[in-house]
């Protein structure tokens, strides 16, 4: 009885520590400082405007749309915080307060216009088609591009471009590293890019640009403002007027494209990658390994108590477990992960921060298909051990605890277990949200050293260790369990 009580301690202790001492946490899982925080949405694969590169071993997002952001925070004495995510998820962020401002690069178009408000332009650039090298004089006109496969960064204006070129396949991402990759590896035969950004991609020479020029090659870029914060707005444009009033702008944007420029081109030496970035791939370990854990810990609570539901003879209840159990393991878990990051935010005004989205995320996933787990594993418990129990003056509940439950969790073990493995290599879903996992880590590496390949090697090596380890762990805890019985 008081190994019950402890553990029942032990749970509720870690659940108020999610509940209260997550939100203290910000998207990197630092601690909150007091001062105020100016929080910017950013897609920082979008040089030289947002970027990664590291600094002093530290991976840092640069660019000059983060130098402007820092004169917007400081004229509002406040701390400018970056938030990575994929261009097309900027507005939802922005729209559910998740983000104070979006500074990405982002054009303000009538369509946009009615969900948010924008700034004061304050960069104009024009758009450019990104080909491969031998195709160089392939495409001297926008009507060669007809019938063509394009890329283009999916919800941007160039998406909008490539999509009017008659008869051409668009394939439509988030990165536009991903897109250069695609071009490079002959998946798409051109890239509708914005000029100013077309510059960093093109320094190796492994991609070039093309004659063709789209008709809507102007291009204004502003800040984007949740709709109504007049304040807000009002602020920034006066911070943008004193930038371009003073040439600020222009030399940050020099200054960028310079850092950007800057940026090595790494070999092709796998072990190399490994060793310069390894304290990005032990801090995405770290994440990875706390969202698994906590996943688990809660779906094994939260699942225990679903498959009790089912089996408790009361119909209504009986079938608010079967839904529940249904809709989760009938729906997608990206899906899930928006509605919870996004959805909830939107409805109810509760942001939760990446972390505390991804663990109730895979909480609630995991505790779908551990429900019917635990369900089956009680199940095949003999009706006898409960008949037996109760003869003996045990309460139900006590019967289930001390003689059905341990009885039902050896022989599901093997089943936790490979659930616990999935959750490992399905928590790299997080990592569209900007959890800093090592699937993000490996996205952050590969925009670094242009290598589309090795940095997610690295990772799928990393994601087996670890697996392997769990997997020989629970089969020598099983082995031990198994000996039990025949002592």
């Amino acid at each position: 009885m008081k190994k019950a009580y402890r553990f029942t301690a032990l749970v509720l202790t870690a659940v108020i520590l999610l509940l209260t001492g997550l939100p203290m946490l910000n998207a990197y899982g630092t601690e909150a400082k007091p001062q105020k925080k100016l929080v910017v949405g950013m897609s920082a694969d979008f040089p030289p405007y947002e970027f990664h590169k590291v600094i002093n071993g530290k991976d840092t997002i640069v660019g000059f749309d983060v130098d402007i952001a820092k004169e917007i925070a400081k004229d509002l004495d406040a701390e400018m915080v970056p938030e990575d995510m994929s261009f097309d998820s900027l507005l939802p962020a922005l729209q559910s307060g998740r983000v104070d401002l979006v500074l990405s690069g982002m054009t303000p178009t009538d369509e946009r216009r009615k969900s948010i408000d924008f700034s004061d332009v304050y960069y104009r650039s024009k758009q450019v088609i990104m080909v491969r090298p031998e195709d160089k004089d392939k495409y001297p006109t926008m009507d060669a591009l007809k019938g063509e496969k394009i890329g283009a960064q999916k919800g941007s204006i160039q998406e909008e471009i490539a999509q009017k070129v008659p008869n051409a396949s668009v394939t439509s991402l988030d990165k536009i590293s991903d897109l250069v990759l695609q071009l490079r590896t002959q998946r798409v035969n051109a890239v509708v890019i914005e000029d100013t950004v077309a510059k960093g991609y093109t320094l190796d020479g492994t991609v070039t640009l093309a004659k063709a020029v789209p008709e809507d090659a102007g291009a204004e870029t502003a800040v984007g403002i949740r709709k109504g914060n007049a304040e807000l707005l009002a602020s920034v444009n006066k911070t943008l007027a004193r930038l371009k009033a003073d040439g600020s702008i222009e030399k940050f944007s020099t200054e960028a494209s310079a850092l950007s420029a800057d940026r090595q081109v790494s070999s092709n030496n796998i072990v190399d990658i490994f060793w310069k970035y390894r304290s990005l791939y032990a801090t995405g370990i770290g994440y990875t390994l706390l969202l698994s854990a906590l996943g688990v810990l809660f779906g094994f609570i939260i699942g225990l108590i679903v498959s009790l539901l089912r089996m408790s003879g009361i119909r209504i209840i009986e079938w608010l477990g079967t839904t529940y159990v249904e809709i989760l393991r009938g729906t997608p878990m990206l899906v899930q992960l928006m509605i919870i990051h996004y959805g909830v935010a939107l409805t109810l005004g509760v942001n939760f921060t990446p972390l505390q989205s991804g663990i109730i995320t895979l909480s609630l996933n995991s505790s779908a298909y551990l429900a019917e787990i635990f369900r089956a594993g009680i199940q095949a418990v003999d009706r006898g051990q409960m008949e037996a129990a109760r003869s003996l003056g045990m309460g139900r509940g006590k019967a289930m605890r001390h003689v059905i439950l341990p009885q039902a969790f050896k022989s599901i073990l093997p089943a936790i277990g490979n659930e616990f493995i999935t959750i490992i290599k399905e928590s790299s879903i997080i990592s569209t949200i900007g959890m800093v996992d090592i699937m993000y880590q490996a996205q952050v590496i590969k925009n670094i050293t242009y290598e589309g390949l090795s940095p997610f090697v690295i990772a799928a090596a990393i994601y087996f260790v670890m697996t392997f380890s769990l997997s020989k762990l629970l089969g020598l805890w099983e082995r031990k369990l198994r000996a039990s019985d025949h002592r």
